[in-house]
């Protein structure tokens, strides 16, 4: 088979490296791909929101089976297209991409089918947030109605605070929304469930805990990510079987009474609080970093699950995973989330031993006269695997400081919490 993947990050450069893996797979086309993947598969270089080049690529190139990596492209109706090109293609459609591509939607189908989630407010203007703030507490959690690369949170702790970024926001901050969701504050532990879904059935794919806030000890403004570990040992076999009953089986119910049924993967983000589960949020891809750390964990080959979930025989697939902890920590250009410079050499990665199990994915990255340079803000993703998360953070902290690239930075303290809460583990 050849296979023809979307993307350009982190999270591609490791579905890359699985589909590389499988024994069905003869080509890999990336779309545009990144420096890591040029050593994989063939890199072409493309807008993937032009949807007829794509297209056009996809036909040049004889692909059999397209993946879809980041979420603009779903949001904005790629499947669709594609589908109706009779292009066979891994990922939901453009109206179950709203549970991502919408913050108001989302929530619309929390209240519709009793899921637990914070009490909320779709606003679209400044009157509603003050009536929204008569009524709760702050800290008030703002979210851009649309897509924000994974900076469109912000938890407020002032009214003054809350005002300006609502104004922002509604004033087009992000261009994909002028909408806002304003929601009551949570307090608990994050985690992220992972699913595998065709038109009938799901599979669990997988469990982690990402690090969004961009400074040790959770501080400073939203991320993308700045790393991850997988699994999650907060989702217990109960806890598992909650988030089921009370969220997931609601949710697909409800997109196949809307005469859309989910497709594809299936992010479950949510806050645990007293061991009960509230959704957050939904992505409709895999996670970026947990992607990273989930992957590397996975034994089943992952062409074989593609092909039964868009053939709709997920249900006889048995899907299968090694013991190991496995965690991400993302090196980064200096001023993310905010600007930061573009281009900048980065020396040394080959000169990195990595153990037999262990991986640099590239992220932010592309080739330029044969040199690597850095492209975006989350630059690389060391990840390593082993028996617990203390030895296994000590190993990737002692990568990045061979590679000593001083134009970037990291956190060191991914996993804190649990290496705290669980000794040994």
């Amino acid at each position: 088979m050849n296979i023809g993947l979307i993307g350009s990050g982190g999270r591609e450069h490791a579905l890359c490296k699985k589909i590389k893996e499988s024994k069905l797979v003869e080509k890999i086309v990336c779309f545009p791909g990144n420096a890591g993947t040029s050593v994989l598969a063939k890199n072409v270089d493309i807008d993937i929101l032009d949807f007829k080049k794509v297209l056009k690529l996809i036909r040049f190139y004889q692909i059999d089976l397209v993946i879809v990596g980041p979420e603009e492209p779903l949001v904005k109706g790629i499947v669709n297209f594609l589908r109706k090109n009779k292009v066979k293609v891994f990922g939901p459609n453009k109206f179950a991409a709203k549970l991502e591509g919408s913050k108001a939607f989302m929530k619309l189908i929390c209240a519709q089918n009793n899921i637990p989630t914070a009490k909320f407010k779709i606003c679209s203007q400044l009157t509603q947030v003050k009536k929204f703030l008569q009524n709760y507490k702050l800290p008030i959690v703002v979210k851009a109605d649309g897509l924000a690369a994974g900076k469109g949170v912000t938890i407020c702790k002032t009214k003054k605070q809350l005002f300006k970024i609502a104004d922002e926001i509604l004033k087009g901050k992000f261009k994909s929304s002028r909408k806002i969701v304003l929601e009551e504050f949570l307090e608990g532990e994050e985690a992220s469930y992972f699913l595998i879904v065709d038109k009938n059935h799901f599979k669990f794919f997988g469990t982690a805990q990402d690090h969004k806030r961009v400074y040790e000890n959770d501080r400073g403004p939203n991320t993308g990510g700045m790393g991850a570990y997988s699994p999650a040992p907060i989702i217990t076999n109960k806890l598992e079987n909650k988030i089921i009953s009370k969220i997931v089986n609601p949710t697909l119910r409800a997109l196949k009474k809307k005469k859309n049924p989910y497709s594809g993967f299936l992010y479950v983000g949510l806050m645990i609080k007293d061991n009960e589960p509230f959704l957050i949020e939904y992505n409709v891809r895999m996670g970026d970093p947990e992607c990273q750390v989930i992957l590397p964990r996975l034994k089943t080959d992952i062409v074989k699950i593609f092909k039964n979930t868009i053939t709709n025989k997920l249900k006889n697939t048995k899907i299968e995973w090694r013991k190991q902890k496995s965690m991400a920590i993302v090196l980064c250009a200096k001023g993310y989330p905010g600007s930061y410079k573009k281009n900048l050499l980065i020396n040394n990665i080959n000169k990195v031993k990595l153990l037999k199990e262990d991986f640099i994915y590239h992220a932010g990255t592309k080739i330029l006269n044969n040199e690597i340079r850095s492209n975006g803000g989350r630059v690389l993703n060391f990840v390593s695997t082993g028996n617990n998360f203390l030895s296994v953070r000590n190993q990737i902290i002692s990568y990045i400081k061979k590679l000593n690239w001083k134009k970037g930075f990291f956190r060191k303290d991914i996993g804190w919490k649990i290496i705290e809460k669980y000794e040994n583990y």
